[in-house]
């Protein structure tokens, strides 16, 4: 429903102004600046009343009605602006671009920032280890072409999927804070903040213009991906939103990436869930994957940490490099906490960058930057002394900007106020013209005692005063006793009861001055920072560049720190089918245990493929299958491992099938998703993929859950081939390595001493001899007697079970051997290679009759 309202001449000019600001944005809410308080009225105020718990007043009526009216103090705007953000909000923020002592009639007010969730880029609003994306989708048939933009860094990505499966995987991976669809598009997406756009946003022609614009192309062949068209209208409809939003030509976008789905090995959306591998909370980082790993020394390492553990590589040469560099690291050991300390001085200034591009940065932005700079000459050095390709081009790409560090060194304050209205930032001796401003303003004091002095002696007042207030301005003052020995030229400016005040052409002229001075000065200042940060632009695509080096080379010395504080060892890769290894832990656990993590083996190569994993619940089955798929990603992401040897041959995929999740609002229970990620699997899972399946089959029937747990063990080994670890507690599955050799059992050990249960988790070779359904069942605090009850129960039920397949044995002895069927039979005598294609049809015929007769 629209918040668009009528402007009526009942509505004073303030509001008709409010009002027409209001019909270009709707569905946001707008902060209307009036003095000293950004206001929202009508449902705008009732909104945000509601969402930020501030007073709900009024002003003015319509209609005989009061109206709703909310405010916030314009110095705090950040801190509500933070709170709207984080519940999928977007803001207006409507500025006086007038002034109001000099304005006649209305202040004159603009659009000057829009917020959206997917457009942030100030310090305030943004987690500083989690990108905020702003994503477009478009779909043509089934292929679906996904935008992306970091407005925070510039970073922009293109990616084309096929099929719905492969969408959600990397809207999972991606998380957009925003997204923009077409208003006519069908497909349903859940649980993401979607803002539709009108259809002709996502016209080709025009999003190859705006897009060659951007970049000063003549065409994006340079980039590669001139043929993604699906992928192009979507990067045309979100390039546009977001300069409408930023009301510039984003100047720090200078780039097109596009990220090929065979470059990285997939992880669908439920795989990147049940590996815990970050929080879906922003902010939140307990017993993941992230928390654990990331000890980066910035921020923007931080975030370049998770983006490659959201897309592992396959590019093994570049894996290769980068566990070669880690291992560089270790072996200079001194070397991890110099860098570590390097890098912390550098901070963040890939977002400093964008909100330099964008003219946003404030001057603590540039003071940073400055600092920043400062610290590059020695970390360059230093890594030109390691023994490391890597290495070298990253110094190479870091590169040094003495001219730039000395412009900031020199113009900037050493410790900027955090606004530039507040003056003061432009540094001493840096601009003559700002000197002399200052110089008249803070040298007044100074003048005002001289000129009360000579004032005292020439008119023989000597209590005369000079003075000054925010209303009248200067003035000298006397006591009323004395009107008789003011002098003539002396014009009377305010009476009050006890006093005179009066003002003289030299006091005017000073007052004219001063006044003036102050305020000619901070506009001297806004106007040489202005300069300033054109003259940053010069160089911003080094800049980019060397922040984008100087995050790797964070991420990979964060590595090394981790692999040397939690005893990681290098992995190898080979050309050779197989998964090998030796002493696997979970790092995740292990940070979180008080007892020694206790470490375990798997070996799966070109012939044995399969692990059927049984044992007690609780023993550590699902355990061991993550830990499995964290060390692979780990390894392909460039990182050490958590085990003493791994060694890996060509992996595509990971997939996972572990733990109950329902899904309500679709609609669908516990077996239907633990069916749908099933199916996905089947579906999507090659020879080179790792497979893991936690207890197929639980969520129905004992016979239907077994029989399909039986069906997927044999499609995957059958079929499939692929590296697969499948836990179950069926344990009529675990005769399957007689009929597969490409299927072996193992079980995680759990021992029984007086009446209690003891989890050894190791894994051992062999089946589980049985489940401990009912001493975990103590375990859990269920009643003795219940638990004595469901013993009984269990006798009862194990001695049918043995007489019904003693009976079905007896059955099948007394059975007599069935003759073949008749066509089989005759298709025995058959040989094809000896037959013509007219004898081949004949015998199709001759088999179709045999067939109708039996």
């Amino acid at each position: 429903m629209s918040n668009k309202k009528p402007i009526s001449s009942e509505h004073t000019p303030a509001m008709a102004q409010y009002l027409r600001v209001k019909a270009d944005y709707p569905d946001m809410l707008l902060f209307f600046r009036m003095g000293d308080f950004y206001e929202l009225f009508f449902e705008d105020a009732q909104r945000a009343a509601r969402l930020l718990d501030i007073a709900l007043t009024s002003r003015g009526k319509k209609g005989g009605q009061s109206i709703p009216m909310a405010g916030v103090p314009f110095h705090a705007i950040e801190t509500y602006l933070v709170k709207l953000v984080r519940q999928g909000e977007s803001a207006v923020i409507c500025e006086q671009v007038g002034d109001p002592a000099t304005s006649k009639g209305l202040v004159e007010r603009q659009v000057t920032r829009i917020i959206t969730p997917g457009t942030l880029t100030d310090e305030a609003l943004l987690d500083e280890r989690q990108e905020s994306l702003l994503a477009a989708i478009y779909q043509v048939e089934n292929i679906f072409g996904i935008t992306t933009l970091d407005l925070a860094s510039g970073r922009f990505v293109l990616i084309e999927v096929e099929g719905l499966t492969l969408l959600n995987s990397e809207l999972e991976r991606l998380r957009p804070a925003e997204l923009l669809v077409s208003e006519d598009s069908r497909f349903n997406l859940s649980g993401f903040h979607l803002r539709k756009q009108p259809s002709w946003y996502f016209d080709l022609e025009t999003a190859l213009r705006l897009l060659t614009q951007q970049f000063g192309t003549r065409d994006l062949s340079g980039f590669g991906c001139s043929h993604l068209s699906v992928a192009l209208r979507a990067a045309g409809c979100l390039l546009q939103y977001a300069r409408e939003t930023q009301r510039t030509q984003l100047p720090h976008v200078q780039t097109l990436h596009w990220e090929r789905r065979e470059d990285s090995i997939l992880l669908d959306a439920a795989s990147r869930r049940n590996l815990e591998l970050d929080s879906r909370i922003i902010g939140q980082r307990e017993h993941t994957l992230v928390n654990i790993m990331d000890e980066c020394a910035t921020p923007m390492g931080g975030r370049l940490l998770r983006r490659w553990l959201h897309r592992p590589l396959r590019d093994i040469t570049l894996l290769r490099a980068r566990h070669h560099t880690v291992g560089v690291f270790l072996e200079n050991h001194q070397s991890i906490d110099v860098l570590y300390q390097q890098l912390r001085a550098v901070g963040d200034i890939e977002r400093i960058l964008a909100r330099v591009a964008l003219k946003s940065a404030r001057p603590r932005d540039l003071s940073q930057l400055s600092s920043a700079l400062g610290t590059l000459p020695d970390l360059q050095k230093q890594l030109r002394e390691f023994d490391s390709l890597h290495l070298q081009n990253l110094a190479q790409k870091i590169g040094v900007f003495p001219e730039i560090q000395a412009l900031l060194s020199a113009a900037i304050v050493e410790k900027p106020p955090f606004l530039l209205r507040d003056g003061g930032v432009i540094a001493p001796k840096y601009d003559k013209e700002l000197d002399d401003f200052r110089n008249l303003s803070e040298n007044a004091g100074q003048y005002l005692l001289d000129l009360e002095s000579r004032e005292r002696e020439s008119t023989g007042i000597n209590n005369l005063k000079v003075g000054f207030n925010k209303i009248h301005g200067y003035y000298i003052e006397i006591s009323r006793a004395l009107a008789n020995k003011v002098p003539s030229h002396y014009m009377r400016r305010q009476t009050l009861k006890a006093v005179e005040r009066y003002i003289t052409d030299e006091l005017k002229g000073f007052e004219d001055k001063v006044l003036s001075a102050k305020e000619r000065a901070l506009n001297r200042e806004k106007y040489l920072y202005e300069l300033l940060l054109d003259k940053l632009l010069e160089s911003l695509t080094d800049l980019q560049a060397s922040s984008a080096a100087l995050a790797e080379l964070d991420v990979l010395n964060n590595f090394a720190e981790r692999a040397d504080t939690l005893k990681f060892y290098p992995p190898e890769f080979t050309d050779k089918p197989c998964i090998e290894i030796i002493e696997g832990r979970h790092p995740v656990v292990e940070a979180v245990l008080d007892d020694p993590f206790i470490p375990n083996e798997l070996r799966l190569d070109k012939n044995k493929r399969m692990l059927l994993i049984t044992g007690a619940n609780m023993s550590g089955k699902s355990l061991y299958m993550r830990q499995t798929a964290l060390i692979v990603l780990l390894a392909h992401i460039g990182s050490f491992v958590p085990a003493q040897q791994a060694k890996m041959g060509p992996i595509d995929g990971i997939f996972t099938r572990i733990g109950a999740n329902d899904d309500l609002a679709g609609g669908r229970s516990t077996f239907m998703v633990e069916m749908t990620e099933t199916a996905n699997i089947l579906h999507n899972a090659t020879r080179n993929s790792l497979v893991l399946m936690d207890e197929i089959g639980r969520g129905t029937s004992t016979f239907d859950g077994l029989s399909l747990a039986w069906a997927c063990v044999e499609y995957l080994a059958d079929q499939i081939g692929a590296y697969t670890l499948f836990a179950t507690h069926y344990f009529e599955l675990t005769r399957l390595p007689e009929l597969y050799h490409s299927i072996a059992n193992v079980h995680l050990e759990a021992v029984e001493q007086d009446d209690k249960l003891i989890f050894m988790h190791t894994v051992k070779e062999g089946p589980a001899n049985k489940s401990y359904g009912l001493q975990v069942a103590l375990l859990a605090g269920v009643p003795k007697n219940v638990v004595n009850q469901a013993r009984v129960r269990l006798k009862q039920l194990e001695n049918q079970q043995l007489q019904t397949l003693s009976q079905q044995t007896e059955l099948d002895l007394q059975q007599p051997p069935t003759e073949p069927h008749p066509v089989i039979s005759q298709l025995k005598s058959v040989s094809p290679t000896d037959m013509t294609p007219r004898q081949a049809l004949e015998l199709v015929y001759q088999l179709k009759v045999l067939l109708d007769e039996t």
